[in-house]
C-alpha cells in the first residue's frame, strides 16, 4: 500500500488562505527538491537543468525549476511536485562517473512562499540577515535562522520570498510568520 503524502501544513490551510493585504502566507506543498554534492560538475549538469549551476548566494533556473547555492560544491534543485525521481536520474547520469552524489530530499522540507509589500518587513522581525535589495534581492538565496527555525530563504521577485523549512518546524514558522504578519493584514 502506498501512503498518501500530507502537508505538513495542511491543518494550517484555512488560515493561511485568510492572509490578504500587504502581505501574503502560502504553502506550496509537495515541491520537490533534490540535493546534488559535486566538487566540479561537468557541462552536462547545467545542460540536463537548462541552466547553469549558480555562484555563492545565487539561484539560476526559469522560474520553475531553482537551482539554490547551498554552499561549495552544494546545490539544491527545487521543481514542481512529483519531478524528483527524474531530476535524480537525470542529474545520475549528467554526472557521469564525476564523483558526486544526488539525493531525493522532497520529504524533508515544505515550501513557504511570504510575498506583499510587506514582506521584507515581516521577515526582518526574526532574521539577522540585511534583507535591503542592495544586498539581498531577487535572485539570491542564503541559509539562515528564521524565528529560531533554520530556513533556506530565497527571494523570487522584489516582493516574493520562497521560505524552505524542515517539516518538523514547519507548523511553528508558519504560526510565527502568521503572528509576525497580524499588523500589515487587512482588518
Amino acid at each position: 500500500m502506498t501512503a498518501t503524502p500530507r502537508s505538513p501544513l495542511r491543518h494550517l490551510t484555512d488560515a493561511l488562505e485568510r492572509t490578504d493585504g500587504a502581505v501574503r502566507l502560502r504553502e506550496l506543498p509537495f515541491r520537490s527538491q533534490v540535493e546534488l554534492r559535486a566538487d566540479e560538475a561537468p557541462a552536462t549538469v547545467g545542460a540536463f537543468l537548462g541552466c547553469e549551476l549558480p555562484g555563492p548566494g545565487a539561484v539560476s533556473g526559469d522560474g520553475r525549476r531553482s537551482v539554490l547555492w547551498c554552499g561549495p560544491g552544494w546545490y539544491l534543485v527545487v521543481d514542481a511536485p512529483g519531478s524528483a525521481p527524474g531530476l535524480e536520474a537525470g542529474l545520475r547520469e549528467a554526472l557521469g562517473e564525476t564523483f558526486g552524489a544526488v539525493v531525493d530530499i522532497s520529504a524533508q522540507r515544505t515550501v513557504l512562499e511570504l510575498s506583499g509589500s510587506r514582506a521584507r518587513e515581516v521577515l526582518a522581525h526574526g532574521c539577522s540577515l540585511d534583507l535591503h535589495s542592495r544586498t539581498f534581492g531577487p535572485g539570491r538565496c542564503a541559509q539562515t535562522n528564521l524565528a529560531q527555525a533554520q530556513v533556506i530563504l530565497h527571494q523570487t521577485a522584489p516582493e516574493a520570498y520562497h521560505v524552505l523549512v524542515r517539516a518538523s518546524y514547519a507548523d511553528y514558522l508558519a504560526r510565527w510568520l502568521l503572528d509576525a504578519m497580524t499588523e500589515y493584514l487587512a482588518a
